[in-house]
């Protein structure tokens, strides 16, 4: 998923109880399934800025030496900027974007 293009927001808003509860009709329900996915997104954006940081990397045998790379400087900026992941999480739960299932229900 590209979450560069999300609607998210970049800073804490209040969300309306009844909204969050309303596919599962618990908020505790709710709120475990948003941070797992929440967790998901974590991962993924780490794996992404892990793999596009390596791409620019320069590895060298003297520890002294520390090179700032600038390329490596702005992608870090640009992933600091992105929403945070429960703020993406929670967009994609209000958007029934979410996947969910209880494995006791029939």
């Amino acid at each position: 998923m590209d979450y560069k293009d999300t609607k998210a927001a970049l800073s804490t808003i209040t969300y309306n109880k009844e909204v969050i509860e309303a596919p599962t009709e618990n908020i505790y329900e709710a709120i475990s399934i948003i941070a797992k996915r929440a967790t998901q997104i974590n991962g993924d954006l780490k794996k992404e800025l892990v793999d596009k940081l390596d791409e620019f990397a320069t590895y060298n045998d003297s520890l002294e030496e520390v090179f700032e790379n600038k390329e490596q400087i702005e992608v870090s900026k640009f992933y600091e900027r992105l929403p945070k992941p429960t703020a993406l999480a929670v967009e994609e739960w209000l958007n029934d974007k979410v996947y969910f299932r209880t494995p006791d229900a029939e």
